[in-house]
């Protein structure tokens, strides 16, 4: 399974760096408008928690397309995609039930994304840059099952959401300027 990483080509690399900046501004201004618009659910907090996991079903079939390019393993970004869009159509209805229905579909989502998330960062960690993802990885599995917590939980808000996507994100960026020192060096 680690023929991605043994035999990429100098443009997959760069592909997931440009990818991996693409997630990190995602994720700082997506967190900044969910921190805006506080902890409670309306219409627009609703809406930004489904373009979420539809951002990361977006990056997952970008990051398929440049694995494709050297007949990679791709298996666990095809379940990325899965799950993410299981996830927005979760929190699409969980919306409707309130903030303890959103964070038990967004912890679950954030378990399982994080686990395949470890997992493909530990296939490709040749490329270089890839440490940063699978601390994430295991990172998101642990922060799934706190929000999962909090759900059960007086003043469950969905503002601890943003800071969630944001360390997410500054993790994409670090991954993403790794890459760029690793593609120096070679």
């Amino acid at each position: 399974m680690d023929t991605l990483v043994a035999t990429a080509p100098a443009g997959v690399p760069a592909a997931l760096r440009k990818l991996y900046f693409t997630r990190f501004a995602f994720a700082a201004v997506w967190a900044a408008l969910l921190f805006a618009v506080g902890g409670t659910l309306s219409p627009l907090s609703a809406t930004l928690l489904v373009v979420y996991p539809l951002f990361d079903v977006a990056a997952a079939v970008v990051d398929i397309r440049s694995a494709r390019a050297d007949d990679g393993p791709v298996r666990g970004l095809y379940l990325n995609v899965v799950l993410s869009t299981l996830a927005a159509v979760g929190l699409a209805v969980a919306a409707t039930s309130g903030v303890p229905a959103v964070l038990r579909v967004w912890g679950a989502w954030a378990v399982t994304a994080g686990a395949v998330q470890l997992i493909v960062g530990a296939l490709r960690r040749r490329l270089g840059g890839q440490w940063p993802m699978i601390v994430s990885g295991g990172i998101s599995t642990l922060a799934g099952a706190s929000f999962v917590a909090q759900a059960g939980k007086g003043g469950a808000a969905v503002s601890g959401l943003a800071g969630y996507a944001f360390f997410g994100g500054v993790l994409f960026l670090v991954s993403a300027l790794r890459l760029g020192r690793a593609g120096r060096s070679v």
